[in-house]
């Protein structure tokens, strides 16, 4: 609907149409209320001004009817504007259970993705119509911020922990990636491409020539090349916890706190291993910090949840 405004984005994915019903009513109430106030001090300073010097006005002592309304409509109007906003906001925050799930790297100045099937693109992201995406991303440097205009998706990349977004695109098309941060000199030049396909090209471009070995695989092997294996070996006289099937679990730390295992708790695992040392283990892990990537980061994460019997969710 309001996509035919000047400049209005148009709308190609699944929230763009509440997000934009959402904005236009907080638009709309705010010039309301604008006029209004306006309005009335503009008619009161003429209706109420003094005449003369000897003019003294009449007190008024309140009227009960009108405190009611003024307290009334505008906590119904909050009110209105807060479940509703809470409503698009956790709609937006949920990815669905099915989406892919597709790794981004922020980096001055140019994106990095990688798909589940091992396929890699810089400032370019090739996804099927009609299917929900996930995003798990990152920054190797400072902070950026991931915005397709037409999608409503916007969310801070951030260095040091993982953050999620997510989108459906309903259109095929291809459609402008920002960076909505200043990041550094070349900010403006932080720019890219997510390329919507219909299923079945979608499916074809993965078989093609950029398909190479799954993230998991990947992350396997990196497992074994930092030796992670002759800790976490899953034996009774292992130093480290098994990871097998530990994604999504809740663990139990040295203090006796329950924390759940997710990307950013492995992830502060890694690279910051004593921070939350598990239940019956000693804190003799070293740190991985300057040894890995960001897109390596996630790889491993990729191969643990596959441990964890998650891998359904990665494809």
């Amino acid at each position: 609907m309001w996509s035919n405004l000047p400049l209005f984005p148009e709308q190609a994915s699944t929230v763009a149409g509440s997000v934009d019903a959402l904005y236009m009513f907080l638009v709309l109430v705010s010039a309301f209320f604008s006029v209004l106030i306006f309005g009335l001090l503009l008619y009161f300073a003429i209706r109420y001004r003094r005449r003369s010097e000897a003019e003294r006005p009449v007190a008024i002592y309140g009227d009960l009817r009108l405190e009611f309304l003024w307290i009334v409509i505008p906590l119904g109007l909050t009110m209105v504007m807060f479940v509703w906003g809470a409503k698009v906001f956790f709609h937006i925050s949920t990815p669905p259970t099915e989406a892919i799930e597709i790794s981004a790297v922020g980096k001055q100045w140019m994106w990095k993705f990688q798909h589940p099937s091992g396929n890699r693109e810089i400032n370019e992201l090739h996804v099927p119509v009609g299917r929900a995406v996930k995003l798990t991303m990152s920054s190797e440097d400072v902070l950026h911020d991931f915005y397709v205009p037409a999608f409503r998706v916007k969310m801070d990349v951030l260095p040091g922990r993982f953050t999620t977004a997510w989108f459906e695109a309903t259109k095929t098309g291809s459609f402008h990636l920002f960076c909505a941060e200043y990041c550094g000199t070349v900010h403006a030049g932080m720019i890219g491409q997510v390329i919507v396909m219909p299923p079945a090209d979608y499916e074809r471009w993965l078989s093609g020539d950029g398909a190479g070995e799954t993230m998991a695989e990947t992350g396997a092997k990196l497992f074994e090349q930092l030796g992670c294996h002759t800790c976490h070996s899953g034996q009774p006289d292992a130093r480290g916890p098994s990871l097998t099937g530990i994604f999504g679990r809740a663990v139990t730390l040295q203090d006796g706190s329950r924390v759940q295992v997710d990307e950013n708790y492995l992830r502060e695992s890694i690279l910051t291993p004593n921070a939350k040392v598990v239940e019956g283990y000693r804190p003799i892990m070293p740190t991985f910090q300057g040894q890995i990537s960001e897109a390596g980061l996630m790889q491993i994460v990729a191969y643990l949840r596959l441990l964890s019997g998650r891998e359904g969710s990665m494809n």
